[in-house]
């Protein structure tokens, strides 16, 4: 199994686990890490480790963090860089598509990278601006009415 830790600034990760929560239920192999406004890098540092420690059964790991760039992404990459007993992966600009999709997708993936590679599509592919005058296919639904 893929272990997955989901981190982010203030309520980030508990927010998002919160959906994930509604729509796959109690999640298995899965750490939230926040970054409260109180804590230090070193702080941080210690809660992702942490995360990573308690996810010792996985056969790898996933960071997806909030913002690429931001802290939470860049301990996690730091803690990739000092190396770990098995592959660990770090991706920024989690949302819930692409932590969703991760997820559901752990049993039926084994390799980390290729995990991580379609749940960042699953998100991009989420992306999307509401135009409602833009041309649509209602006819071609078939919803009861």
């Amino acid at each position: 199994m893929i272990g997955m830790i989901v981190t982010g600034h203030g309520s980030f990760a508990t927010g998002l686990t919160s959906g994930l929560k509604l729509l796959a239920g109690e999640p298995a192999f899965y750490e939230a890490v926040d970054f409260e406004p109180e804590d230090s890098i070193d702080c941080l540092t210690g809660k992702l480790t942490g995360a990573v420690n308690r996810l010792a059964d996985c056969e790898a790991v996933v960071v997806f963090a909030d913002l690429t760039g931001g802290s939470p992404f860049n301990v996690a990459s730091r803690i990739k860089l000092a190396g770990t007993d098995r592959p660990l992966e770090v991706a920024g600009g989690a949302n819930l598509p692409v932590v969703l999709q991760a997820y559901l997708s752990r049993e039926a993936v084994q390799d980390v990278v290729e995990l991580t590679e379609s749940a960042l599509e699953a998100g991009r592919a989420q992306l999307v601006r509401f135009d409602p005058a833009a041309e649509d296919d209602e006819d071609d639904c078939e919803c009861e009415e």
